[in-house]
């Protein structure tokens, strides 16, 4: 008998996380395959949704985490470093279904209850370069958020939440880009800008925040918040295992959701809808991918640290 037949097999592990992404890289393709007309104009996304899910697989095929840490940062955090790549391609589909932008009836439903537009009356009596940087400041936070918590977690060795939350994360993004082209908005500040009286000026974190909203936003991609989902979803995480540092969190998250309506990047709407899917993600997370039982003690053989408060 040889050596490699006193190894021990190694068993693949396909975790939530790679099921939820495989599958809307293949609902993709099946969606643009169906009803992309002419399918010639979206040759590049049925070739990036086939590319993303044909590089997953050999993620989930090859990479062994086992064999050292920098394997495993690529096998546990392959996802957190497509979710840009996924989000500027919801650019191109914008739309597949519908040849034009909806903000007209959302506005209208809004005004309904409000009696005005949010965006308007924070136009007319509130904005000053303070508030415009404090809120600035808590909305461009979230470009960080993933990154380090995702990070965070990894130093820390709580592979379990990491597997728990990117399944919860991919499923705020996924839903949410999917609404991205099932209803078309474009955001208050293509919508409202002939309206608009006043600039939302800043000296540091506006000029910041506008970088990446020029460097990165997708016409279109408003409804709903993905921001605040997945904001959201940080913040649920931290008050499930590291209480501490949620109560921290807490201000930051509720800045960043009015940074949304205030920098003129989304509706009050696109905030609650994002918000919901964040919260049913994480239920669907908790109720269907469950972190190990035997993953909420320490393992005294493979001194493998888990999460301290597991569902």
């Amino acid at each position: 008998m040889t050596d490699i037949d006193k190894a021990p097999a190694v068993r693949l592990e396909v975790y939530c996380f790679d099921r939820v992404v495989l599958g809307y890289c293949l609902l993709m393709v099946a969606l643009l395959l169906a009803i992309g007309r002419p399918l010639t104009e979206y040759l590049d996304e049925i070739v990036f949704y086939a590319s993303m899910a044909a590089i997953s697989a050999l993620i989930i095929g090859f990479v062994r985490p086992e064999r050292n840490r920098f394997l495993r940062l690529i096998r546990l955090l392959y996802p957190g470093l497509m979710f840009t790549f996924f989000y500027r391609a919801t650019g191109g589909m914008m739309f597949l279904l519908f040849d034009g932008f909806y903000d007209w009836q959302l506005t209208a439903l809004e005004k309904a209850i409000f009696g005005f537009y949010p965006t308007i009356y924070i136009d007319l009596h509130l904005l000053n370069v303070w508030l415009n940087e404090i809120f600035s400041f808590c909305y461009s936070s979230y470009y960080f958020m993933i990154p380090v918590f995702l990070l965070t977690l990894f130093f820390k060795k709580e592979y379990e939440v990491i597997k728990s939350f990117l399944a919860a994360a991919c499923m705020t993004f996924f839903l949410s880009y999917l609404l991205f082209f099932l209803y078309p908005i474009e955001g208050p500040r293509w919508h409202f800008a002939s309206e608009y009286i006043n600039a939302v000026e800043g000296p540091v974190f506006r000029q910041i925040t506008e970088f990446f909203i020029d460097k990165g936003s997708v016409r279109g991609g408003c409804m709903p918040s993905s921001h605040f989902g997945v904001a959201l979803v940080i913040l649920i995480y931290c008050f499930r295992y590291y209480r501490r540092s949620a109560w921290a969190l807490t201000l930051l998250v509720a800045g960043l959701a009015v940074g949304t309506v205030w920098g003129r990047f989304h509706y009050v709407s696109d905030v609650v809808v994002g918000g919901l899917i964040g919260i049913v993600a994480v239920i669907l997370t908790w109720k269907y991918c469950p972190i190990p039982v035997e993953s909420r003690h320490s393992d005294s053989k493979t001194k493998e640290p888990v999460a301290k408060y597991a569902p």
